[in-house]
C-alpha cells in the first residue's frame, strides 16, 4: 500500500474540521479598528488587508501501518487488560481494621516526651530558694548598715556634748522608795510560760495566713455552721492560754509591786532610754544590774509590750475570731474587720523582732548571770556573783527542748484527738 508524501494536501474524507480551521486567511476576514492619530485611517490601512498572509500547512494524514506491523499491534492491544476509564476507584471501609500491622515510625516525640518540670514549694510569696537568697542579702545589707551606724555612734558618743550628757543621765534612774529587789520565782515561771505560748502561736498564725486547704477542721459541738480549720483553733486556743497567763501576770505584778520595775515613774525616763540606746549602739553596754532596776531603754521596752503591744493582740485578735458576734452590724460598722487584721499581723511583727533583739541581748550582756535572773531567780546586788553559775542556763535549755518538742508536735494527727475533746473533727 502506498504511504501518501507528507507535503500532499489531506482531502476527501480524512479532512478533519480541525485541518479546515486552520486554513489560510484571506483579506476578507481582515477587521479594522479605531484609527491611530485624529481624523485618520483606521488601523490597519486598506491596504494591508489585501496582503496574503501566510499559507499554514495543513496536517499530515495518518501513516498507515504495514499488514503485519498492524495485525501485531491488534494482538497485542487484544491481549493486554484495560480497566474501564469510567470505572470509579474502589473505596475501602474504615471500619475494617487493616489486615496488616502499621509499619510507619510515630517518631521520638511520641514516645520520648520531657517531663514537666514541678512547681517549687512556695513559703508565703517566695520559695525556699528566694528566702535564702533575700535572708542573705538582707543580712549582708544589715550588717553593712549597722556597722556604718556603730562607727557614726562612737564617733558621737566621742564629742564633749554628748559626753556630758551621757554623764548626766546615764541610763537609768532610781526607783521609787519600796520598790521590790529580785525577781521571785512567780515571775520566771511566768516568763517561760509566756514565752512558750508566744512562739507557738506566731507559728499558727504564719500557717494561718500562708494556709490554703486546710487539712482538718473543727466546729463547735451544736453548731457545726461555725466551722473552721483546724489550725485556726489551735491558733485561737493558744490565744486564750496566753490571754489567761496575761491577766495572772499583770495582777501579781501589780499585788507584788514588780510593776515598778517596767511601768516608768518618772520624765527622766526618756534621757535616760536615749543614753542607753547610745550606749547600746557604741558596743559600750550599759552596767546596769537587772536584778535590781532594768536600764531605761528596757523598761520602755517591756512597758510597750505588756501594756500595749499585748491589749492590741488581744483586741484585734478578737474581732477577727470565731467569738465575734456575726448577726451585730452596728457593732461591725464600728468596728470593721479590715482594720483588726491591718493592725493585727504589724503587732505580732513587733513580737518577733521584740523577742530577738530581747534574746540577743541577754547572750551579749552576761548570758548566764541574765539567765539566772529569768530561768532560775537567782541573783544578787553585787553583779558579779552569778556571773559564772550555769543552772539558769540549763534551765533555759530544758525549756528550749520543750518548745522545739511542742513545734514539731503541732500537727493534726496530734491536735486533732485534744480538738475533739471540745467539738467536732472532720476532714472536710
Amino acid at each position: 500500500m502506498a504511504v501518501a508524501a507528507p507535503s500532499e494536501p489531506v482531502s476527501g474524507p480524512q479532512a478533519t474540521p480541525e485541518a479546515e480551521s486552520i486554513a489560510p486567511m484571506t483579506d476578507a476576514g481582515l477587521r479594522r479598528g479605531l484609527p491611530r492619530v485624529p481624523d485618520g485611517e483606521p488601523w490597519p490601512p486598506a491596504s494591508a488587508s489585501r496582503a496574503a498572509a501566510p499559507a499554514v500547512p495543513a496536517p499530515a494524514a495518518p501513516v498507515a501501518a504495514a499488514p503485519e506491523v498492524a495485525g501485531a499491534a491488534g494482538s497485542d492491544a487484544a491481549t493486554r487488560p484495560h480497566a474501564p476509564l469510567d470505572d470509579p476507584a474502589p473505596v475501602r471501609d474504615l471500619s475494617v481494621p487493616l489486615p496488616f500491622t502499621p509499619t510507619v515510625w510515630a517518631g521520638p516525640a511520641a514516645t520520648a516526651r520531657p517531663a514537666a518540670r514541678r512547681e517549687p514549694r512556695r513559703l508565703g510569696p517566695f520559695t525556699a530558694l528566694q528566702w535564702l537568697g533575700a535572708l542573705v542579702v538582707g543580712g549582708a545589707g544589715l550588717v553593712y548598715v549597722a556597722g556604718m551606724l556603730v562607727v557614726a555612734v562612737r564617733w558621737l558618743v566621742s564629742t564633749a556634748p554628748v559626753q556630758e550628757f551621757l554623764l548626766r543621765y546615764p541610763g537609768e534612774y532610781h526607783l521609787p522608795e519600796g520598790a521590790p529587789v529580785g525577781i521571785p520565782a512567780w515571775l520566771a515561771w511566768q516568763h517561760f510560760f509566756n514565752v512558750f505560748l508566744m512562739v507557738l502561736i506566731i507559728r499558727t498564725g504564719l500557717r494561718v495566713r500562708t494556709e490554703k486547704r486546710p487539712d482538718a477542721f473543727w466546729a463547735p459541738r451544736g453548731a457545726k455552721k461555725r466551722k473552721t480549720s483546724l489550725n485556726i483553733w489551735f491558733h485561737q486556743s493558744l490565744d486564750v492560754l496566753w490571754v489567761l497567763n496575761g491577766v495572772v501576770f499583770v495582777v501579781l505584778l501589780f499585788a507584788t509591786g514588780q510593776w515598778m520595775r517596767i511601768v516608768p515613774t518618772s520624765w527622766e525616763v526618756f534621757p535616760n532610754m536615749l543614753s542607753a540606746g547610745l550606749q547600746y549602739v557604741s558596743l559600750d553596754w550599759p552596767t546596769e544590774n537587772g536584778w535590781v532596776n532594768y536600764n531605761s531603754l528596757q523598761q520602755i521596752a517591756y512597758f510597750s509590750t505588756v501594756f500595749v503591744a499585748a491589749p492590741l493582740a488581744i483586741i484585734t485578735g478578737i474581732r477577727m475570731s470565731m467569738w465575734w458576734p456575726k448577726n451585730a452590724p452596728r457593732l461591725n460598722k464600728a468596728y470593721p474587720i479590715e482594720w483588726a487584721r491591718k493592725l493585727h499581723f504589724p503587732v505580732m511583727l513587733y513580737f518577733v523582732v521584740f523577742i530577738i533583739i530581747h534574746v540577743a541581748l541577754v547572750f551579749a550582756t552576761g548570758a548566764l548571770r541574765n539567765l539566772n535572773h529569768m530561768y532560775a531567780a537567782q541573783g544578787s546586788v553585787d553583779p558579779d556573783a552569778y556571773a559564772t553559775n550555769w543552772t539558769g542556763f540549763w534551765l533555759f535549755t530544758l525549756s528550749m527542748g520543750v518548745i522545739v518538742a511542742a513545734w514539731i508536735a503541732a500537727r493534726p494527727m496530734v491536735l486533732a484527738p485534744i480538738a475533739r475533746l471540745f467539738g467536732t473533727v472532720s476532714s472536710r
